[in-house]
């Protein structure tokens, strides 16, 4: 199992912080950093700001917003991304939701499945730098009847095949990711409950004849270490109500779905509630701490490291880490702590 480093948004007057974060990161021999991106900063350009200023470690989008860009403006960013980080680069893609597909991108959220196969397969035929030429329901290159050209990628990419995941929630698009994707970007995973996760994953997998053997499954999982559980607990709560109570409209929230199908509906539909009525200190109290136990690595550092076994039995291949708590100073020795104890773990790659 490897480490990786979520930065999540960037701005906020956290930059230089971040950019320390990923040099450090890089420094102690983590694997990957991923930036997010929603409707603030645009995760291209941290991702090139971080990779001239790092040397060893991989840069990836976690997520590139599908509805952001045309698929051929996507594999333009991500071939000048790994050309100009040395082979460094990782192409994470998300549908997002409806409120910022809709609300800020101007682009329908309708059969999102069907649109993100042919994303990927209008991607991966421009980075391969064949003539770009479909005809699919979403996507259709060149135009028809018009002065449109079939085009060829002009930049080559260091590596062959860049690294392509998807973040993936529900069990339709998690199936997808199996069969399209080289890895996996989950949120909210439960190790010991991700059996059924994985098997739609695997359903995916088989459908193109293959295992699980180099598929990268990459949780992004927060961290805070201290003496008291319920303590560490705490200044993650706002995080979840973020996520569950805000992240969609009441009809349509991909993460109180997921919560629910975790045993929290309950708890899912207070939060809910709570965040929709901009009671957002109600809603974060509302997160139960046996949730954010189960979804984080909190408490003492030995609890933390007999912890990471459970997360690389159930296949997890990358660890990513989530290190927004706390002071920079507190923040830089969390990283440091999670390399040594992913060592005395003896999990280590």
């Amino acid at each position: 199992m490897k480490l990786g480093l979520n930065l999540g948004y960037w701005g906020g007057g956290n930059d230089a912080d971040n950019l320390a974060l990923a040099q450090e990161a890089d420094r102690l021999g983590y694997s990957v950093v991923w930036a997010a991106e929603a409707y603030g900063s645009d995760a291209a350009t941290v991702l090139a700001w971080v990779a001239a200023q790092t040397s060893r470690i991989d840069v990836g989008s976690a997520i590139f917003q599908i509805p952001g860009r045309t698929p051929a403006n996507t594999a333009m960013t991500a071939a000048t991304l790994d050309t100009l980080s040395g082979g460094r680069f990782r192409l994470g893609l998300g549908v997002s939701g409806p409120q910022v597909s809709e609300g800020w991108h101007g682009v329908r959220f309708d059969k999102p499945l069907k649109r993100t196969r042919e994303y990927v397969e209008i991607v991966r035929k421009a980075l391969a730098r064949e003539r770009l030429t479909y005809d699919g329901e979403f996507f259709t290159l060149p135009l028809p009847n018009g002065p449109g050209k079939a085009l060829t990628l002009t930049v080559h990419p260091v590596r062959e095949r860049i690294p392509l995941y998807l973040a993936a929630v529900g069990p339709k698009n998690l199936e997808l990711a199996g069969e399209i994707a080289d890895g996996w970007l989950a949120i909210f995973y439960v190790p010991e409950t991700i059996s059924d996760l994985l098997a739609n994953v695997m359903t995916g997998r088989t459908k193109i004849g293959k295992t699980l053997d180099g598929f990268d499954i990459v949780p992004t999982v927060p961290v805070v270490i201290g003496d008291n559980v319920e303590d560490c607990a705490g200044p993650l709560r706002g995080y979840s109500a973020l996520y569950i109570g805000g992240m969609g409209s009441k009809e349509q929230n991909f993460y109180n779905a997921l919560a629910t199908r975790l045993g929290y509906g309950e708890a899912a539909a207070a939060i809910q509630e709570a965040y929709l009525a901009k009671d957002y200190f109600g809603a974060a109290r509302a997160v139960p701490v046996e949730f954010i136990d189960r979804t984080s690595l909190i408490g003492p550092r030995e609890r933390v490291r007999d912890r990471l076994a459970a997360y690389a039995e159930s296949g997890v291949t990358t660890l990513t880490l989530a290190v927004s708590i706390g002071s920079m100073e507190q923040r830089i020795a969390t990283l440091r702590t999670m390399a040594e104890v992913l060592d005395e773990s003896g999990l280590a790659e």
